[in-house]
């Protein structure tokens, strides 16, 4: 007689997370755990797990590379996932500007490789790629907030890269009918997010003033850019959400629908701390260019999928906050 335990080992949801390492990707997994899901990763050898150190025996981690095609087509055989999260990338806009040829064969032939690989297996598993609001680039003021018809005219080589990749997912859709989902996710942060990355940069400063590791300065690039910022562990809900009730072949913003000034970020930052700083611009972290706005349009995705954003942003950056002082 079959024991409950193998019943539900035998009916459960299989879902591959690439990029489970990483800050959107150890999210998801926690996300997919909690919900019943058996979840697979894929990781290079050289990855930094420590994101994924607490879920230890939760998850089962494959070591492969997006640029070895035969390392993805050994995985997809065995493991034959129901479902599909593509969330490795080189996503940090900046470093896109000093490798750009990274950037796009990291993003865009290693979707094509993944693409493949699930081709090959004869499998059909619903599929969400990560894109990304950057694709919209240089937003003209009437056409805020943006919904996904507008134009894309990409202003980095990122942006390049995850329209490239967007567009890849458009193709396999139609030329061999897989069910894939594009999101078009706006600025999410919350707690692990690179340090790398604005919100989480400022949040480190402050933590490592406050222990007395750094001078009383925080050092910024531009403030005046708009971002539409999400909590992560909303963005990952609906990214679940979009291969549940979303339509293959369809791309959909993901976004609070809301604009703050990065230096209005900073200041409720600031707003959770005593401590006293010195706000100073660093010529280094300037961009070429950068987008002045990027507000959001979700009605689509709601719409499909009952998705809103429950998180408030304030919760958002305290949760960073700590984060950042339980790291420092």
């Amino acid at each position: 007689m079959m024991t409950t335990q193998a019943k539900n080992k035998k009916t459960a949801s299989r879902a591959l997370i690439t990029g489970i390492t990483g800050f959107a990707g150890s999210h998801m997994a926690e996300l997919l755990f909690h919900d019943g899901f058996e979840v697979y990763g894929i990781a290079r050898w050289r990855s930094n797990k420590a994101n994924i150190e607490h879920m230890n025996g939760k998850i089962q981690l494959f070591e492969a590379d997006l640029m070895d095609p035969h390392s993805l087509d050994k995985i997809f055989l065995d493991v034959r996932p129901n479902y599909v999260f593509h969330l490795a990338a080189q996503s940090f806009v900046p470093a896109s500007w000093t490798s750009p040829s990274v950037t796009l064969e990291t993003n865009v032939v290693g979707t094509a490789n993944l693409f493949e690989a699930i081709r090959k297996s004869k499998i059909d598993p619903y599929i969400q790629i990560a894109c990304s609001s950057e694709e919209y680039g240089l937003v003209k003021p009437n056409e805020i907030p943006i919904k996904e018809d507008n134009p894309l005219r990409p202003m980095s080589p990122y942006a390049v890269s995850k329209v490239a990749m967007d567009y890849l997912g458009y193709q396999y859709h139609h030329s061999y009918n897989m069910r894939i989902v594009r999101t078009r996710g706006f600025n999410h942060t919350g707690p692990r997010r690179g340090e790398v990355f604005v919100t989480s940069t400022f949040a480190k400063q402050i933590a490592l003033i406050e222990k007395g590791l750094q001078e009383p300065v925080i050092y910024v690039g531009d403030l005046t850019p708009r971002r539409d910022w999400t909590d992560v562990r909303d963005m990952v809900r609906g990214y679940l959400l979009a291969v549940q009730k979303g339509e293959p072949g369809e791309v959909y913003n993901i976004c609070s629908g809301n604009a703050i000034k990065v230096g209005d970020m900073l200041d409720i930052l600031l707003g959770l701390s005593k401590t006293k700083v010195k706000v100073k611009q660093d010529p280094e972290r300037m961009r070429p260019s950068d987008v002045p706005i990027l507000q959001g349009d979700c009605s689509k995705f709601h719409q499909a999928t009952g998705w809103k954003p429950e998180i408030p942003f304030e919760k958002t950056m305290e949760d960073l906050l700590n984060y950042w002082r339980s790291q420092v």
